[in-house]
């Protein structure tokens, strides 16, 4: 998917099909690729999915918290012209769509969270890391999935060179902090978005009670479960994803 990406101005970005606008909001360790199921689903039903390239390690240091990359989606929103999107973030994602969602709540017609942090503090903290322990690393990656195959070779690489490259891993604990900083258990009542929350029964970064939380909490959401299933239900059961999003914006009419 990498060869598809657009620059146009400060932003990078993957385009697909034609219609009603789902922008898909990648985690902190997460690539584009991700969310292939999705990408490559979606835009034959009659929706237009971009997925910007967060600047997650491009920003200043000072600059480098989930609010910025809120207002940097917002700005993305605007070049793109587009309005009544759909937000679809997993982890990190999540939370920025949350957050985006809370300071624009008349750009976001629905909002759909997978493994979303902005509950639960060490959701994205935890055990950092042990530079240059390429096994613990692997280990960490397994441990996102329920099913430890999920985390190819390339994933686990990708996280090691991330971990070993000093400034970056110096971002991701900034970015932690932030998320941290950024709990978002008073904002979510006051959020009237329709939410779709699409959830891994046996996710151990973001446990299924966060999702009962963000539940219970958001007044307009449904929550789903899938089976066998961790951290990313849109890498893990793609098929199963789409099927469960596609229902629920059917039955919303988005």
């Amino acid at each position: 998917m990498e060869d598809q990406i657009k620059s146009e101005g400060k932003f990078r970005y993957i385009e697909r099909g034609e219609g009603k606008p789902m922008i898909i909001l990648h985690g902190l360790m997460g690539g584009l690729s991700n969310f292939k199921g999705v990408t490559d689903y979606f835009p034959t039903k009659g929706y237009q999915v971009l997925i910007p390239e967060l600047p997650i390690y491009d920003m200043p240091m000072l600059k480098t918290t989930v609010k910025n990359f809120a207002k940097f989606l917002e700005e993305f929103i605007e070049f793109k012209g587009l309005k009544d999107v759909i937000l679809l973030g997993n982890s990190l994602g999540g939370h920025i769509g949350l957050l985006h969602t809370k300071l624009f709540p008349e750009m976001v017609k629905a909002l759909v969270i997978t493994g979303s942090s902005g509950l639960y503090e060490s959701a994205m903290g935890d055990g950092y890391p042990k530079r240059g322990d390429y096994e613990f690393i692997k280990k960490k990656a397994q441990d996102v999935f329920y099913d430890p195959e999920v985390a190819t070779k390339e994933i686990v690489d990708e996280v090691f060179a991330t971990v070993n490259d000093r400034m970056k891993l110096v971002k991701t604990l900034a970015i932690a902090k932030s998320a941290i900083r950024h709990n978002m258990s008073k904002d979510l009542p006051h959020m009237q978005t329709p939410t779709c929350i699409i959830w891994g029964e046996n996710d151990s970064v973001t446990p299924p009670n966060v999702a009962k939380e963000f539940h219970e909490l958001l007044p307009d959401s449904e929550l789903f479960w899938i089976e066998k299933c961790g951290h990313a239900p849109m890498m893990e059961h793609p098929e199963e994803f789409n099927k469960i999003l596609e229902a629920w914006l059917d039955k919303r009419n988005f």
